[in-house]
């Protein structure tokens, strides 16, 4: 398997470095601590009859060194190790478990040995049990911009509480306001405006005297109290329009009693209001110089007693206490300031930001959102983490996938299990307090892990001390295997008195010949080098040739600050490389989103992004315009193949090919949800199909169907009558349709035409303009002999 040969040659890499150079033998060690600092896989031989410093075989060597040449078991070299102490197995339900302890996390206390340079490793495990307790206290901006929102949570505890209920069992809640410091220029202070600052204010003339804060509602189960409560507020109004919330947050954190905050309960702190807060340095404006003390200074009215003696509270303090008392703060604010707040979860660690409505009345499901968030995720911090400790973390969330580095998981859902292994390395020994407790905490737990960290740093031979032992010739005390001389004593065995002439001896204390004595850095005395002191620090070996000080700096500090110097050369710590210890190789930061390094287009260096992809570019090389898909950058591997018969071992297939594993198959499989399906046209108008997948090496794995799928050759002369066939059944039958509509079209006019002429219905009737072609005229004569006279009619 690649991965295993993989790991087995970096070990051997490491063994072999470690043996060529050989940093143990490199004459810096002087006793048998100083050999232990050196490098894990160094020993002491504390045989009393092993070598000489004159010999090439050093009491300080690797263990494989001291066998070889005779130390046998007489060897000092203690390895570092973790002990579970206490491991109380972890809790399914956190309701309804009386008298017993919920456990979230284990085991609970562990011991670690740690030897200098050494790293050990332990393993625990997080849980979000189901129908955990919670304490949810509701903290209000009661500003005047905030009026609407008041009275739109008049009857919010019944509403919260019932949907609270669904999510747990046993649920609490209380009530807190806010106003600003009531001094100038936070808030009005002239004489007119101390009972009433609205005076004047046309939109609102009446309000409450301003206040910072006052608790008003300890945690309770009676929802009722919280109603009536929130009933009675009436807003106040400041002068300006940032608020004074953050001295409510404080306040409400560290005043456990008076809050009510249980000890085994999820505590949320909802934080709602409109605008921008005060930070610290902000009070200054007012007078203010005295920075807040973090602690709880309400009295017996529950009002907030130093809103005027102290400046607002630092972002660093407010995380440092929410922490302490394992407080989740839900900012709830409105959209305008959704990016400010969200920038200050990053600064405070176990808080969320949700965007509030103009009137609040999104708050219930806000609140349950962002409960919802907590719960689905666990994340370690670290508590008073000893400075020369490094802790590196790996999580196993509920993928089952191992993500080095990281120390959060996210996804989770309630009943969930999130393990981590964590690796301890102790960098140096301290220079006092050889134990040290620091302690593990997932973030808005009460749950811990106490770590307790004891140093190895001094050798089992030493408490076998045996002062003016014979085999120092009676003058000094003989330890590890070697004499520590009485004052006026030198030599290997305290042989020589100091002032004897040893002159002719002195070529002894050269390291070759036409060297100066001792290396110009110390005097020859009794056949040995005794090295000057320096201001700078330490000059040793035989020959006073090396010092701790000569090697390279990186902006003035010695290897950087993450290594030692022995003999001119850096010893890197574990975690960086390079001539001056400059390099992390720690690739975390080089890891995107998506678990890629450098989004596969260059490579991690010194903990940076170097793109090696052309177009590539971002922080992570995550922007390249003209980078090609991935499909793209295999089917040049593919193609080199198929023109070569399948054989990889020609040198520019060996060159495309040399990151992939490539497996030949008649099928292609299409569903394989852990593939990319890719596919492409050759130019005998083939098509050319293969996946590929990531192996966890770093390589990929390309399925390459044997043969292209090609169709037969189609005839032109039938393709041309299909093609003209088709265009004129289309024709004919878009006609037939056309000839249908208009025939039923008009059948419906004429039966719609015979429907009217049936229901019509006349009677006669004379055109009373028509005129008869004949008249008729009757006349009536009357005579007499005098006169004519006639009346008559006409028809």
């Amino acid at each position: 398997m690649p991965g295993p040969l993989l790991i087995f040659l970096i070990g051997l890499f490491v063994s072999l470095t470690l043996s060529c150079l050989n940093i143990c033998a490199s004459g810096s060690a002087t006793s048998c601590e100083e050999c232990l600092l050196i490098h894990p896989k160094c020993a002491w031989c504390s045989k009393e009859d092993f070598g000489s410093p004159r010999s090439v075989i050093s009491r300080c060597d690797l263990r494989a060194n001291l066998v070889r040449n005779g130390c046998g078991g007489q060897m000092e070299s203690p390895a570092s190790s973790s002990r579970v102490l206490r491991s109380l197995p972890l809790s399914s339900k956190g309701s309804g478990s009386a008298g017993w302890d919920v456990i979230q996390m284990t085991p609970q206390e562990i011991a670690v040995n740690l030897r200098p340079g050494d790293k050990t490793t332990f393993q625990l495990q997080v849980r979000q049990v189901e129908d955990y307790p919670v304490d949810l206290y509701y903290l209000m901006d009661l500003s005047l911009s905030m009026k609407d929102d008041l009275d739109n949570i008049r009857n919010l505890g019944t509403k919260l509480a019932e949907e609270m209920r669904k999510l747990t069992s046993n649920f609490r809640l209380g009530f807190g306001s806010f106003v600003d410091k009531d001094i100038s220029p936070f808030s009005y202070t002239a004489p007119r405006y101390q009972t009433n600052p609205c005076i004047g204010y046309k939109l609102f003339p009446n309000c409450v005297p301003s206040f910072g804060f006052r608790h008003l509602l300890p945690l309770t189960d009676r929802v009722d109290s919280f109603n009536e409560e929130v009933r009675k507020q009436r807003v106040s109004r400041n002068r300006d329009a940032p608020e004074g919330g953050f001295d409510a947050v404080l306040q409400a954190a560290v005043c456990k009693e008076k809050i009510g905050w249980r000890k085994d309960a999820l505590h949320l702190l909802v934080f709602t209001t409109d605008d921008v807060p005060h930070i610290a340095l902000d009070g200054k404006l007012g007078g203010l110089v005295q920075p807040h003390d973090g602690q709880c200074h309400l009295n017996e009215a529950n009002e907030y007693t130093a809103s005027n003696q102290m400046d607002y509270p630092s972002l660093a303090l407010l995380g440092e206490k929410l922490a302490e008392n394992n407080i989740n703060l839900i900012f709830a604010v409105t959209k305008n300031h959704y990016m400010l707040y969200k920038n200050f979860t990053a600064l405070i660690p176990g808080t969320t930001v949700e965007i509030l409505d103009g009137d609040s009345k999104n708050i219930i499901q806000l609140i349950i959102n962002a409960y919802n968030s907590i719960r689905s995720k666990v994340e370690l911090s670290v508590w008073d983490q000893p400075e020369d400790l490094n802790l590196f973390f790996t999580a196993t969330c509920q993928d089952g996938v191992s993500y080095p580095g990281q120390r959060k998981c996210e996804g989770l859902k309630i009943g969930d299990t999130a393990s981590f292994e964590v690796s301890v390395e102790a960098r140096s020994c301290p220079s006092r307090h050889m134990e040290h407790v620091f302690a593990l905490r997932p973030v808005g737990f009460r749950d811990s892990l106490a770590v307790g960290v004891t140093y190895n740093c001094t050798c089992g031979c030493s408490v076998r001390l045996k002062p003016n032992s014979a085999s120092c010739s009676g003058s000094g005390t003989y330890v590890c295997g070697l004499c520590e001389c009485n004052p006026g004593y030198l030599g290997t065995r305290c042989e020589c008195q100091d002032g004897e002439n040893q002159s002719v001896y002195q070529n002894l204390c050269r390291e070759a010949e036409g060297k100066p004595l001792c290396s110009g850095r110390g005097e020859c005395s009794c056949n040995q080098c005794s090295c000057f002191e320096s201001e700078f620090g330490k000059i040793y070996g035989t020959f006073c040739e090396c010092d701790n000080f000569s090697c390279a700096r990186n902006k003035g500090v010695l290897c950087s600050g993450h290594g030692e110097c022995h003999c001119g050369e850096c010893k890197c710590h574990a975690g960086y490389i390079g001539d001056n210890c400059n390099c992390s190789t720690d690739i975390s930061t080089c890891r995107g989103k998506d678990g890629q390094i450098c989004s596969d287009r260059g490579h991690c260096v010194c903990g940076q992004c170097q793109c090696t992809e052309p177009g590539a570019f971002g922080e992570m090389c995550e922007k390249c315009p003209t980078c090609p898909d991935a499909c793209s950058t295999k089917r040049d591997c593919v193609e080199c193949l198929l023109l070569h018969s399948g054989k990889p071992d020609n040198q520019t297939c060996h060159s495309l090919c040399r990151d992939e594993v490539i497996t030949w198959v008649d099928t292609i499989a299409k569903d394989d949800p852990e593939a990319v399906l890719c596919f492409y046209k050759t130019p005998k108008d083939c098509v050319m199909m293969f996946t590929y997948a990531e192996l966890p090496n770093g390589k990929s794995s390309l399925t390459v169907l044997r043969e292209p799928e090609c169709g037969n050759t189609p005839n032109a002369m039938t393709i041309l009558l299909a093609v003209v066939g088709s265009i004129l059944l289309v024709g004919l039958a878009l006609l037939a349709i056309w000839k249908l509509l208009v025939t039923i079209h008009d059948r419906r006019e004429f039966a719609k035409f015979q429907s009217e002429r049936s229901r019509a219905r006349y009677e006669m009737a004379s055109n009373p303009l028509y005129r008869k072609p004949i008249s008729t005229h009757t006349v009536d004569f009357t005579f007499n002999k005098f006169n004519k006279s006639y009346n008559g009619t006409v028809d």
